[in-house]
C-alpha cells in the first residue's frame, strides 16, 4: 500500500502521470486536494468518469458528482476524523452519466497536505445477473398457479369490460375518455393474462420496434387516474433514445407494476416518483454458450423517496410471493422479471431509505422486429 500511496504523490506532481500500479488496478482511483480538486485519476477513474486526466486535472470533485450525493459528507467525514470511511451504495447519479450507484472508500493520505485518496467500485453487472438469472428460475414454479389465476379473473374483467361499454353510450364524446381508457386497459391485461397461461412456456413472440417514451406516457396516465392521484411524478427522458426491441403491451405491464410499487411506498406527504430514460452504449454482458456478446444500451429506471425494500429481502424482491405489503400477493415482481428476461433484458433494484431505484436495461430495436 505504501507503494502505491508512494506512486500516487509523484504522479500527482506530474503532468503524465504515473503511478504503474494504480493505472494496473481494475477499480476507480481518484487523489484529492485539499480543495477537491482531482490531483490524480487512474485509467480506471477515465473510464468511469468518461473524461481523460488532463481535463479531470481541471475540475474539482463538485464537477463531476451531483451536489446532493452523500460522497462529500464522506470525505468530510474522513478528514475530520482522520481515518479512512467507507459506505455502501452511495447514489453518484448525474445528468451526464445517468443512475449509478457505487461502494465509496475515502482515505487521508500524507502527502499533498489534505489530499485524499478514493476509490469507487461500481455495481457490477455480474451482480444484476446473478439476480436475474434467480428471479427467472423461480418464475418457472408458478406455471400451475397461473393457469389457476387466469380463469379467476378472465370472468370479472369481462364484466369490467362490459360496464365500461354501457356507460360510455350515456357519454358525450368528449367525455369518453376514461371509459376508453377502461376498455383498452381491461384489453390489455386479458392479453397479459392469456400469456401468464403459459407463465412458463420459454417459446419467443413477435418484437417490435417500440418508444419507450409512449410506454411511460401511458404508465403515468393510468397512474395519475388511479392508484397515484396526488402524486408527483418527474420524467427525465432522453429525447434522442432508439426504440426498444419489444412487445409494447408487456413493456407496459412493466412499467405499470414498478410505478405502483412505487406509489405504494411512498411517504404520506412529499412522495416522487421519477422516470428516467438514457442510452449507455458500453453496457454489454455474455450470454449464452458460445458467449456472445448482447448489447444493453437502454436504461430506464423508476426511482421514489419511499420507506425503501428491507436489507434481508433486497437479494429475493424478484422472487415469487416475496412481498413488504400487508396484503401484497408478491407475484408482481415475479411477473416484470420474467418479462425483462423474455425480453433478454436485466433488472436490479438499489434500495436505502429514502431512495429505491428500479433500474431495467433493454436491448434496440434491430433490423429484424417488424
Amino acid at each position: 500500500m505504501a507503494g502505491v500511496l508512494q506512486q500516487l504523490r509523484t504522479a500527482a506532481t506530474e503532468p503524465t502521470g504515473s503511478g504503474t500500479i494504480a493505472n494496473a488496478l481494475p477499480m476507480p482511483i481518484m487523489l484529492l486536494g485539499s480543495r477537491f480538486e482531482v490531483l490524480y485519476a487512474n485509467p480506471a477513474a477515465e473510464q468511469f468518469f468518461d473524461t481523460g486526466l488532463p481535463l479531470l486535472r481541471k475540475q474539482t470533485l463538485a464537477d463531476l458528482i451531483a451536489p446532493h450525493s452523500p460522497l462529500f459528507q464522506l470525505v468530510a467525514q474522513a478528514a475530520e476524523r482522520n481515518a479512512s470511511a467507507a459506505e455502501r451504495d452511495i447514489d453518484l447519479s448525474t445528468p451526464r452519466h445517468g443512475e449509478r450507484v457505487a461502494d465509496v472508500t475515502v482515505t487521508p493520505v500524507p502527502e499533498p497536505d489534505g489530499a485524499m485518496l478514493v476509490t469507487f467500485q461500481e455495481r457490477g453487472l455480474a451482480q444484476r445477473m446473478d439476480r436475474q438469472l434467480m428471479a427467472r428460475g423461480a418464475v418457472r414454479s408458478m406455471h400451475g398457479m397461473a393457469a389457476v389465476l387466469a380463469h379467476e379473473i378472465k370472468n370479472p374483467l369481462a364484466g369490467i369490460r362490459g360496464a365500461a361499454q354501457l356507460l360510455e353510450e350515456t357519454l358525450a364524446p368528449e367525455d369518453r375518455e376514461m371509459t376508453q381508457l377502461i376498455i383498452a386497459e381491461t384489453d390489455r391485461v386479458r392479453g397479459l393474462i392469456d400469456r401468464m397461461e403459459s407463465f412458463g412456456d420459454t417459446r419467443g413472440f413477435t418484437r417490435h420496434p417500440v418508444n419507450i417514451h409512449e410506454v411511460l406516457d401511458r404508465v403515468r396516465k393510468v397512474a395519475e387516474t388511479s392508484f397515484a392521484r396526488g402524486v408527483s411524478i418527474v420524467e427525465t427522458f432522453d429525447p434522442s433514445l432508439p426504440p426498444v426491441s419489444g412487445d409494447r403491451d408487456q413493456l407496459i405491464q412493466v412499467f405499470l407494476n414498478l410505478v405502483r410499487n412505487a406509489a405504494d411506498a411512498l411517504p404520506e406527504s412529499g412522495g416522487e416518483i421519477t422516470l428516467t430514460t438514457g442510452y449507455r452504449p458500453g453496457v454489454k454482458f455474455g450470454a449464452g454458450l458460445a458467449g456472445e456478446r448482447i448489447s444493453l444500451p437502454l436504461e430506464v429506471t423508476v426511482r421514489d423517496n419511499g420507506s425503501g425494500v428491507p436489507a434481508d429481502l433486497l437479494p429475493y424482491i424478484f422472487d415469487p410471493f416475496v412481498t413488504t405489503k400487508v396484503r401484497g400477493s408478491g407475484l408482481g415482481l415475479a411477473l416484470v422479471a420474467k418479462i425483462v428476461g423474455d425480453h433478454g433484458g436485466v433488472i436490479e433494484c438499489d434500495s436505502v431509505p429514502g431512495r429505491t431505484i428500479f433500474r431495467v436495461l433493454l436491448p434496440q430495436s434491430r433490423a429484424g422486429d417488424i
